[in-house]
């Protein structure tokens, strides 16, 4: 990932950053609340697919530019009157790309400042965690738009507030605020809308210290667990525990903390 992305299109409405170890994408869409449009979807695939192969990137953080919004649903009104099989493309490939995102191989932090709805927040529950501000809100409008919702998007919700809770979010359509948010699971902090930035920044910081091979395997599991027993691959599972055991990171780990020292793993 380069050091800021910003174009014409799709590339303008995406921006991406580095610190080090820690990439950013940024939903760049303000005169629409960074709601997702198809380029900016098709746009999403291609930088996901560029950060899960830099090897330098350990941490990848999704926000939405401003303060006003994460990103306030799907832009899927020009395509509304195309009829069901422009709206079943458009359906598509952004189940493609959350499922990638699902899927990334590397922690992934959802930075949620301002309204986080819909497609959004759909957007947000494929992250390993979500750090929300004070002003976040939080809402499943499709009951009150006569939209439907994918089977990947049900399942991804009930995984991180319990099926009871995400029927209730999709039934009744209604705003949570980011202490509710807190009080469910919807989130894993709030803080004041001040400090997010340092906050998310500090957090990622915090992972690229531990061992990357580590993380990556505690991450499959968590994959796994989404997954029926009886699909679940348990030999895969095995495989990365082995490979920890045997990786220059678990020497250095033990040798660190003998010494006193901080750890320098560097993923293998």
């Amino acid at each position: 990932m380069q050091s800021m992305t910003a174009s014409i299109g799709a590339q303008a409405k995406i921006l991406t950053r580095r610190f080090g170890p820690v990439g950013e994408i940024i939903l760049n869409n303000p005169a629409r609340h960074n709601a997702i449009s198809l380029d900016m979807w098709e746009r999403l695939a291609e930088v996901l697919a560029e950060a899960a192969d830099d090897g330098g990137v350990r941490v990848l953080i999704v926000s939405g530019a401003g303060d006003k919004a994460f990103a306030a649903d799907a832009d899927i009104m020009p395509f509304a009157g195309g009829g069901l099989e422009t709206i079943r493309s458009y359906n598509t490939l952004a189940d493609r790309v959350s499922e990638a995102l699902y899927n990334f191989p590397k922690p992934t932090i959802a930075k949620v400042n301002g309204a986080c709805v819909g497609g959004g927040l759909n957007l947000a529950v494929c992250c390993d965690m979500r750090i929300a501000s004070s002003e976040a809100v939080f809402s499943i409008p499709a009951a009150k738009l006569g939209l439907g919702y994918s089977f990947g998007g049900v399942k991804r919700l009930a995984e991180v507030v319990g099926l009871p809770v995400a029927l209730e979010l999709f039934f009744t359509a209604r705003r949570v605020s980011p202490e509710e948010a807190l009080r469910i699971g919807l989130v894993n902090r709030v803080v004041p809308g001040i400090d997010i930035d340092d906050v998310v920044a500090h957090t990622a910081r915090i992972i690229c210290e531990n061992a990357p091979l580590t993380i990556a395997g505690i991450k499959a599991i968590a994959r796994e667990l989404g997954k029926p027993a009886s699909a679940r691959d348990l030999a895969k599972l095995e495989h990365f525990v082995e490979v920890c055991f045997s990786s220059h990171d678990f020497a250095e780990g033990r040798r660190a903390f003998m010494e006193r020292r901080k750890p320098d793993f560097n993923g293998t």
